[in-house]
Parts: structure tokens; C-alpha cells; sequence
């Protein structure tokens, strides 16, 4: 028997690095303003620890949202499987040209673009989908405040947020 809403379990899982994060900082910051000598001096690394850990906790959160999508992905050694009720497919992290957010789709999707292949959509609610954070963060280049703030932001149109760079040749 819980005693915590299902809803607010969720809502702790969702910022679960930000909280953790929080603690640490806390607990460096006791260590930097009330200890003496050298556990003076590791507070500071502790606590800029915390503070890295909430930053990227913040990003992840913003990053995860609606569960219960249709599909279940999975990211293993830089290669992207989605499993979908009606599609599905795998795309080669090192291979992708493109991602893009397709917000016309209710819920919207992540599009993967490789050379010789269909676009692998993923449903951003997708089972396992926050999984994809830390394989976006891996492409060369990605902005992911950019991304972030697409994800939230308005519109029914597709929206490039990474393109692999090819090298000019003179």
C-alpha cells in the first residue's frame, strides 16, 4: 500500500536528477559553511558536482514527458530500434543525417533520417523514449536547449533540429 499518488511518484521520477542533484548541493554546501580543513575544500567540488547535476537533471526532465505512447524504443551501442504497433525500424546513430520534430502527428514524433533507408518516426511518448535524450546529446554538433525548446513550443510543422555537416570539397 502507497501512500503517494501515482501522479506525484511520477512527477518525483521525472525530476528524480534535479532532486538528487538538490541534495548533493546541500550537502556541499553544509561542508563549505560549516566545516574546517580539508572537508572545507572538498565541499566546493561537491557542491559544483550538485550544481552540474541539477543543470543536466533540468534538461532531462524538460526532455521527458507523456508516457503511455504507442511503441517501445530502445538505444543500444549507438544503434535506435523503435518496435511499433503498425511501424518500426532501427537507425545507426554514426549514419544519421537528420533529426527532425514532427509536431503535425498527435502525439508528435522524432524523425530519423539515414541514406538508404525510411524514416524511422518515433513517437516522443513512446515507451523508453527518454532514452533518446542522452542519444541526441551524442550527435556532433546538436544544440539542446535548441531541442528542448522545440519540444515545447507551438506549431504543426516539422521542425530540423539536427543535420549531420558534410565536409566541402574544393
Amino acid at each position: 500500500m502507497s501512500f503517494v499518488r501515482p501522479e506525484a511518484m511520477q512527477n518525483l521520477a521525472r525530476w528524480r536528477e534535479v532532486l538528487i542533484g538538490g541534495a548533493v548541493l546541500a550537502l556541499g554546501l553544509w561542508w563549505v559553511l560549516g566545516t574546517g580543513g580539508l572537508l572545507h575544500w572538498i565541499g566546493y567540488a561537491v557542491a559544483a558536482a550538485g550544481l552540474a547535476l541539477m543543470v543536466a537533471g533540468f534538461q532531462r526532465a524538460r526532455f521527458r514527458g507523456a508516457r503511455g505512447g504507442a511503441g517501445v524504443v530502445q538505444v543500444d551501442e549507438g544503434q535506435i530500434a523503435y518496435f511499433g504497433p503498425l511501424t518500426g525500424g532501427a537507425v545507426a546513430r554514426s549514419e544519421m543525417t537528420a533529426l527532425m520534430l514532427d509536431r503535425s502527428g498527435h502525439p508528435a514524433h522524432w524523425v530519423l533520417r539515414q541514406p538508404g533507408q525510411a524514416d524511422l518516426q518515433i513517437p516522443v511518448n513512446a515507451e523508453g523514449a527518454e532514452a533518446l535524450f542522452d542519444a541526441f546529446a551524442a550527435l556532433p554538433g546538436l544544440r539542446t536547449e535548441y531541442m528542448l525548446s522545440q519540444m515545447s513550443a507551438s506549431g504543426d510543422q516539422a521542425v530540423v533540429i539536427w543535420q549531420k555537416r558534410t565536409a566541402m570539397l574544393h
